[in-house]
């Protein structure tokens, strides 16, 4: 969890200690509170503590239950300031993917060029109908997630209209491993290469391979995406990181750089994608 995000939850949990005793009707203890809110006392100390992160409902119940109803669009304000940050997948996946698509999508709406770096998958921005359904269906599998699967590919298949956008630039780097990996059938693995080699003749994308054989300043690690240089969203396996402090958007915009320096284009890239091919075949 980053240092960041913990010290907005400390810093909320504070907030919320401060409303359980200052209240209007008088101190109220942990126990107190919770039993006014159906919770186990422990809850309200964790909360407080900045050991678990409270939801939307929870602090409106909680500013209700203390007698500061008019804080609660102070508190849910916090909130937005901590989920910025770190949105976890247990949160964003209530509802399915289809949901966390569209968020996706508005913020593609509003930049002109894209930074991706992909270690493991071919990035979403490229996939094949096929290929994304897989994704999806295993990503629900491991999140227990409700399975929205064919809307999820939809929104990403629509959203794959910008890259024929004379006004966008989508700037593609992938490890070599992100070919060959075995996420889907072969069959549909071998489409999707097809279709990556479709790429090369777009003048609004620039695709980069990273051979296994390449020298790097940098290991390639997790998958990133900057937008404009004014936001990164990095995943993990349990949260997605939007990160907007600009020092952060500097490094990861380095490293980008760092790993197109190992990477191969035109032809050299075709060359690597067809070996993969082959490999497949």
């Amino acid at each position: 969890m980053s240092t960041d995000f913990q010290k907005a939850r400390n810093a909320l949990g504070l907030r919320l200690r401060e409303l359980r005793t200052t209240g209007p009707g008088g101190r109220l203890t942990g126990p107190q509170l919770g039993e006014r809110l159906g919770w186990p006392h422990s809850k309200v100390y964790k909360l407080e503590n900045g050991r678990q992160t409270a939801n939307a409902a929870d602090l409106q119940a909680w500013a209700e239950a203390t007698g500061r109803p008019d804080a609660a669009a102070e508190l849910q304000a916090h909130l937005r300031g901590l989920e910025s940050h770190v949105r976890s997948w247990r949160r964003q996946l209530a509802k399915g993917h289809r949901p966390v698509q569209d968020a996706i999508t508005a913020e593609h709406a509003r930049t002109t060029t894209l930074y991706i770096w992909e270690n493991s998958l071919v990035p979403g921005m490229v996939q094949t109908p096929d290929y994304a359904r897989a994704v999806f269906t295993r990503h629900a599998q491991l999140m227990r997630s409700p399975k929205d699967t064919e809307e999820a590919v939809r929104a990403r298949v629509r959203r794959q209209e910008a890259l024929y956008d004379s006004g966008k630039r989508h700037r593609i780097l992938m490890w070599e491993g992100a070919l060959r990996a075995l996420v889907c059938s072969p069959a549909v693995l071998a489409a999707q290469l097809d279709r990556l080699a479709s790429l090369t003749g777009l003048d609004t994308v620039e695709l980069g391979i990273v051979p296994f054989t390449a020298a790097l300043k940098i290991h390639p690690a997790n998958g990133f995406w900057i937008y404009d240089d004014r936001l990164v969203i990095a995943e993990d396996w349990h949260a997605e990181l939007w990160i907007d402090d600009t020092d952060s958007v500097a490094v990861y915009r380095r490293t980008w750089n760092l790993l197109r320096e190992a990477a191969v284009f035109g032809i050299d890239a075709q060359r690597v994608v067809s070996q993969a091919q082959k490999a497949i075949r």
